[in-house]
């Protein structure tokens, strides 16, 4: 009997999971949105490319799951999924979103041949494609997402973020003298050596026994490249709390070693730890616990994006943040005010504005399993 028994509540699970399975569309095209160009098959519901790992549980059409009638997106990263190098040596990190921004074939139509190969070498052909807000512009944004009972309390993970648009030709020589190189420039630089992350090598020519040549890196030659940072807003969870965090880099070339960023876990709502040029922003935190699971929550942000005075480093007005978060428990809604207008630096002093990803971005070299749903995202700009 108990062997029956067994088998029968094994043949219910395989069940579940094969309902499950059948719900579950797998979304398995990638585009690296810096250096190539969208295809028209790689382009989800008019709006997104997916980027990060390729494994089919990554990003998926959940179709058990609606959200205004339509399928949500289920994001999941397995404890084994990450595919990147972190912030610092031996921390690994994991990556599975959809991108608002990217560039397609059609936006470098009437322009000379070399931009597009210009483009891929600067990792810029996204600044060329949709999805773009501004520095210093007024937005509204909003999506939904939705948190399982089942997610642990450890995970690490920013759900949405809005990303810089960092210009790798502006560069810091061996000197230490910071200019704006043209595009050619940059591509003879790009020709000659080889970039890890910020930092410009040496480029070496091997050539093997079959005649074969390849590059490889040599030591570092004191050029250094724009690349970017932490993102200059993000709603996330980590250590125990659901945050939102503003970051700002008034520097004109990021300095990658100032890691100024806020700990959710010692900094309170609306403090920030500073540096020289840099700020982190704690504006808004809550238990993890305390925050609604099993049901859609849709949050609105309005942004003010900070304007900065590029080569002159300056503040030149600082930004604002707004941010309300609606849910239904039982029948009764509930709509709260999280962040209220408040002044706050949020940006980069870089030419070209931010876009909007979401999914799972998990960091701090976490393995925590991840799985969620999200949906719902629109912005417009405010007058």
């Amino acid at each position: 009997m108990h062997k029956i028994l067994t088998f029968i509540a094994l043949a219910f699970l395989f069940q579940q999971v094969q309902a499950q399975d059948s719900n579950l569309k797998p979304i398995t095209e990638r585009v690296n949105v810096q250096v190539d160009t969208a295809r028209i098959s790689q382009i989800i519901d008019d709006e997104w490319v997916a980027v990060g790992t390729k494994k089919k549980h990554a990003i998926c059409y959940d179709h058990s799951l609606l959200f205004d009638g339509k399928p949500s997106f289920r994001f999941e990263l397995k404890e084994d999924d990450n595919t990147l190098s972190g912030y610092s040596a031996g921390e690994t990190k994991g990556r599975a979103e959809l991108s608002y921004c990217y560039a397609t074939s059609k936006d470098f139509a009437g322009l000379p041949s070399e931009t597009y190969l210009n483009a891929q070498k600067m990792k810029t052909v996204y600044h060329y494609g949709k999805g773009i807000s501004k520095q210093g512009s007024s937005r509204k944004y909003t999506f939904s997402v939705y948190i399982p009972s089942t997610l642990r309390s450890d995970v690490t993970t920013i759900f949405a973020q809005w990303h810089g648009m960092p210009d790798r030709t502006l560069v810091s020589t061996p000197e230490g003298i910071v200019k704006k190189l043209t595009d050619a420039e940059f591509a003879d630089l790009y020709d000659r050596m080889i970039f890890k992350k910020n930092i410009a090598h040496d480029k070496i020519k091997v050539t093997d026994k079959k005649g074969n040549i390849t590059y490889k890196a040599g030591k570092a030659n004191g050029w250094l490249v724009e690349q970017g940072g932490y993102p200059p807003l993000a709603f996330g969870f980590a250590k125990g709390y659901f945050y939102i965090k503003a970051n700002s880099d008034r520097k004109w070339l990021t300095d990658k070693a100032d890691r100024c960023n806020a700990d959710v876990e010692k900094v309170g709502i609306m403090q920030s730890v500073t540096s020289d040029y840099k700020a982190s922003t704690i504006a808004y935190k809550s238990s993890f616990d305390e925050f609604p699971k099993d049901c859609w929550i849709t949050f609105t942000i309005d942004v003010k994006w900070t304007e900065y005075g590029g080569e002159s480093e300056e503040i030149m007005k600082p930004g604002k943040l707004d941010v309300k978060m609606s849910y239904g428990k039982g029948n009764k809604p509930i709509s709260k005010h999280i962040v209220k207008n408040e002044t706050i630096l949020i940006g980069r002093n870089d030419d070209d504005g931010y876009y909007f990803k979401f999914g799972i971005y998990r960091v701090g070299n976490s393995t925590t399993p991840v799985c969620y749903n999200l949906a719902g995202y629109s912005e417009e700009e405010l007058k």
